[in-house]
């Protein structure tokens, strides 16, 4: 295998995935992150050999990029809320604008001794941030997956934070009552895969993105089931699909016409959450 610097190397991948009309800043990413380094390290380091195993490496890993499969599940974990979490292809990997439903909850609740539950958990990525903030809840969380339970009770060791874990579908087997809710439920419709991102389709896991009733599924069971698990005065948090915010708000004004109701839109102007206090 010829010599080449760790500079050359990521150049050279650089080129292969711009060929692809993917994102060239993959490359980087991936050589950082494998190598646990940091900029400053990559400048440091950039004019070395790069020895062949890691190069092996690298180049496996480039390739499974080119081939449709996520970064963040190549090198096994992803950034969310400045945690560094467990990935893999039981969760979906956490997105940006997932932060923005936790910044929401955390300004309209101060820490004490709150009851709150993350339904349809994932990796943990909410849970997690919301404990480290808050570190008077007492959170809990809950997935109908056991495998995407077992990666968030990992998450939760590996960032220090205390969450009870339960395996339910939605509510059935919770016995507590709650001051918060949030969910990020499955909320794509079926119909919708063909608009999708090919690695989206391909390499996460679809009881996480889709829900029956163009997506509407799991608001319908959210809102009629909640009473058992909910306080009095007890606050819901949803993200949301960019258009489903009319038929989300429908769906709760149905089954409780009092309910005040606020949505709320992303950084990037769509609307993606939705609070509900009855």
């Amino acid at each position: 295998m010829n010599k080449i610097t760790y500079f050359e190397a990521q150049k050279r991948a650089s080129l292969c995935i711009k060929a692809q009309n993917l994102p060239v800043d993959a490359a980087k990413y991936l050589m950082m992150e494998r190598l646990n380094w940091d900029d400053v390290h990559l400048l440091m380091h950039y004019r070395e050999i790069m020895p062949e195993n890691e190069l092996k490496q690298f180049q496996t890993d480039i390739n499974r990029f080119i081939n449709g499969e996520p970064a963040q599940y190549i090198i096994g974990k992803a950034n969310f809320y400045g945690n560094d979490l467990i990935v893999n292809s039981n969760v979906l990997i956490p997105r940006p604008e997932t932060e923005e439903l936790v910044d929401w909850i955390l300004n309209d609740n101060a820490d004490g001794p709150l009851n709150v539950l993350d339904v349809g958990t994932g990796s943990g990525a909410i849970a997690i941030a919301l404990k480290q903030q808050r570190p008077q809840w007492n959170v809990w969380a809950s997935d109908i997956s056991s495998a995407a339970l077992e990666v968030a009770e990992k998450n939760a060791i590996k960032n220090h934070v205390d969450i009870n874990f339960k395996h339910s579908d939605l509510f059935t087997n919770i016995n507590s009552k709650f001051d918060i809710i949030v969910s990020n439920p499955p909320y794509i419709s079926g119909d919708e895969t063909p608009y999708m991102d090919e690695s989206v389709v391909k390499y996460e896991p679809h009881t996480a993105l889709f829900a029956k009733n163009n997506g509407l599924e799991l608001y319908q069971r959210i809102s009629l089931e909640r009473g058992d698990v909910s306080k009095q005065n007890s606050t819901l948090y949803l993200e949301i699909g960019f258009k489903q915010q009319d038929a989300v708000v429908d769906i709760f004004k149905q089954q409780n016409p009092l309910s005040k109701i606020e949505a709320k839109q992303d950084l990037a102007n769509h609307p993606r959450m939705v609070k509900i206090q009855d």
